[in-house]
């Protein structure tokens, strides 16, 4: 294990904390940046994620680098000698990677100045409850706002040495759904004194199945997920109240908004035919991820011409990330690095291949390099 930065991967996947938690990931994150001690640099904190300004020679525009930093709550069963030390928590959708790349790339332009300002931002929260928007918000990014922006997520699904974008349309819009109902009560033996929500449950989960069959264009693309369902206390008695976890997912605007109307109708609609109440809470909404056409196209050509990674035009995803926000705003992009793992983003098993640090390393010094002398 040559590369210092594998070590820092290492190191991080071993702290996993999650959104606006991660007090142990920004001390380890300052204790490095600080370390490399350049009167180029400017670092602030916000929250728990950190700005740091690597100032320029001759500055004509910022550079904008964003690298999410918090874990999932999920329990890790990879065979690592660095597993988590955090119970129930884990890297698991590879931003341990992430950061330690950022760190490699920050390292890099500390060393070997460019005429351009860079701005790196190690962003909490990505995973919920969301951190890019507020972060966009704070008066620090007013101060320091990028003229251009980019971020990557690795890519399990791809061999190492590849990346995978598209101009456009990448990631979807996406919602998190949380449904409560409320009705009444009572023993199994007397089902017509209650009104069962385990039944009203079970009727709704069903009708909201409908929105994507019967209420979106089949030429767009949506979901409508319900990943967990509660209620009840023991098997002979009647529920009084249900609770329905799930996602919204589109590849348009316009398409959630539709659907969404499409939720509140239908759960309008069990309230009246079971007689409870019901609210919905629609938790943390994420911008589409839209990739700036040229400046996406640039980087594709730049990798191609220049690097050794492959370069693959992908098709958009319906996986959510609260960069869009960040695109929303700013021109910029985001890509696949491709990581070969056999289990996926998400899962206890996650191994991605840790040669893909080094190669995301030197290949976005490179990009920046060349922009950064424009």
């Amino acid at each position: 294990m040559s590369n210092p930065y594998v070590k820092i991967r290492r190191d991080l996947h071993k702290i996993p904390e999650l959104g606006f938690q991660e007090f142990k990931t920004q001390k380890y994150l300052l204790s490095y940046i600080e370390s490399l001690s350049s009167d180029r640099l400017e670092i602030k904190t916000w929250k728990t994620g950190i700005f740091v300004k690597v100032n320029g020679l001759f500055p004509s525009k910022v550079i904008g680098y964003r690298a999410d930093i918090d874990g999932l709550p999920i329990e890790e069963e990879t065979e690592y000698s660095f597993q988590s030390e955090h119970e129930g928590r884990m890297h698991a959708c590879g931003h341990d990677f992430h950061m330690s790349i950022a760190l490699g790339i920050l390292t890099f332009f500390v060393q070997n100045p460019i005429n351009d300002d860079l701005l790196f931002i190690f962003q909490p929260a990505e995973e919920g409850p969301g951190g890019a928007l507020p972060m966009l918000q704070s008066d620090i990014m007013s101060e320091w706002k990028p003229d251009m922006i980019f971020a990557l997520h690795i890519a399990p699904e791809y061999p190492v040495g590849t990346i995978a974008t598209k101009e456009g349309l990448l990631f979807a819009n996406t919602s998190e759904l949380f449904i409560d109902l409320k009705g009444k009560g009572g023993h199994a033996a007397y089902p017509h004194q209650t009104n069962d929500m385990i039944v009203a449950a079970c009727s709704l989960v069903t009708q909201l199945q409908t929105i994507i069959a019967r209420n979106v264009d089949p030429l767009d693309s949506a979901v409508v997920t319900i990943g967990k369902i509660t209620g009840g206390t023991v098997q002979n008695i009647i529920a009084e109240k249900a609770r329905l976890e799930g996602t919204i997912r589109t590849l348009s605007v316009q398409s959630m908004e539709k659907v969404k109307q499409r939720i509140e109708a239908l759960v309008h609609g069990v309230e009246v035919g079971f007689h409870c109440e019901a609210t919905i809470d629609y938790g943390a909404m994420y911008h589409q991820v839209y990739n700036h056409h040229e400046i996406t196209r640039d980087f594709m050509d730049f990798v191609k011409e220049k690097t050794d990674v492959i370069v693959i035009e992908c098709k958009e995803a319906m996986t959510g990330e609260d960069f869009g926000y960040m695109l929303r705003d700013i021109p910029g992009f985001m890509f696949w690095l491709g990581v070969d793992s056999e289990y996926g983003l998400h899962h206890a098993k996650l191994t991605p291949n840790e040669d893909a640090i080094h190669i995301a390393i030197k290949m976005l010094t490179q990009y920046i390099h060349q922009i950064g002398h424009k």
